[in-house]
């Protein structure tokens, strides 16, 4: 289901169809490393759960179809530790305030160093909310 539901979203939202095939291809090649739900941070409202999977070519990280955020100007996302955001592993833009999403997370973030997944507001330097993994 897992598996169906990236391939959805991703034909969907006109994202790199055949980087996903190939990523996710083969059900064995794909692993949750780590899950996580978020809380609001910052006086916002943010919810749902996210999964850190790797694949066949990396690590992606996919905010699940319940993820929603009330808005805020330049959420990004990136990692951090013990409540705090690591500007070093800021990623890529939110690219909606809801639903499910996926992101390719760049080789160079050693995923296994962190605890927590943020959503940044970039503009104002503060969590918009945060999901501790496990």
């Amino acid at each position: 289901m897992f598996k169906k539901l990236i391939l959805t979203f991703m034909m969907v939202a006109g994202l790199g169809v055949a980087t996903a095939n190939t990523a996710i291809a083969d059900d064995h090649a794909s692993t949750v490393a780590a899950h996580g739900t978020f809380e609001g941070r910052s006086d916002h409202v943010t919810t749902g759960g996210v999964s850190i999977v790797k694949t066949a070519s990396g690590y992606v990280a996919v905010l699940e179809s319940d993820f929603s955020l009330d808005g805020a100007p330049d959420p990004t996302l990136g990692f951090g530790n013990n409540g705090k955001f690591d500007t070093d592993t800021l990623f890529t833009k939110l690219e909606s305030k809801d639903g499910l999403q996926v992101y390719a997370i760049p080789a160079n973030i050693d995923v296994s160093s962190f605890s927590e997944f943020y959503v940044w507001c970039e503009d104002f330097s503060v969590p918009l909310g945060v999901a501790s993994l496990k």
